[in-house]
């Protein structure tokens, strides 16, 4: 077992869903509740790393973490380090390909929501934030843990666009669905399998705690 790899890739995921909630959250309200012409095309672009092929995603988000790129240019003149084999750029590049996997279970339970419930808090006299918290929040939870439980295995699992943004870098970008890859590579199909068996019972646990949510809760949570 690399412990190693294991340890990157438990810090990635938790990072990621950290990080990526609070986005989620605003982006999965706002599509929830708009009506704008402009809502196809947002759904469209938080939904392209789905289909893109992560080989592709990742060259052009190599490209963009580059220091020619305006992007790279910025952080290495903020930090005096690049953003390529660095934990930093897997990441950046973990939020993005994992921004279909956290909005769209918390879009659905949004729409779930009926309207008449905000008007009725906004004429008792709640303001927009306690309508938030007190009534939309508790209706969408489950579609919450559904988004962090997806994200949170999808990180884990990830190999394309990590390896080809991170390199395989001991400690540091070295995920363990790399580790898994290195160990096929290295025709150690003991090592191998055992990695994969965690990696396989981590994402047997999640579905399950999706599905279960969702039943409970009428199908907003995926």
């Amino acid at each position: 077992m690399d412990w190693a790899a294991l340890s990157v890739s438990l810090q990635l995921a938790t990072a990621t869903c950290v990080l990526l909630l609070p986005l989620a959250l605003w982006l999965g309200r706002t599509l929830a509740v708009t009506r704008s012409r402009g809502r196809p095309l947002g759904e469209a672009l938080i939904a392209l790393p789905l289909v893109m092929p992560p080989t592709v995603l990742g060259f052009y988000l190599m490209l963009a973490f580059g220091r020619e790129a305006p992007l790279g240019a910025f952080w290495h003149a903020m930090t005096g380090s690049g953003l390529n084999f660095t934990f930093t750029g897997i990441l950046l590049a973990s939020l993005v390909i994992n921004l279909p996997f956290a909005v769209q279970p918390i879009q659905r339970a949004f729409e779930t929501v009926p309207s008449h419930l905000r008007e009725a808090a906004w004429c008792s006299g709640l303001s927009w934030w306690e309508t938030f918290t007190r009534i939309e929040l508790p209706l969408v939870w489950p579609g919450l843990i559904s988004a962090v439980a997806l994200t949170f295995a999808h990180t884990l699992g990830e190999f394309g666009v990590i390896l080809m943004v991170g390199g395989s870098l001991d400690g540091e970008t070295r995920t363990l669905s790399i580790a898994i890859y290195d160990r096929v590579q290295a025709f150690d199909e003991i090592g191998a399998g055992i990695m994969s068996s965690v990696l396989l019972i981590v994402s047997f646990v999640t579905i399950g705690v999706v599905y279960g949510l969702a039943r409970r809760k009428g199908g907003p949570g995926v």
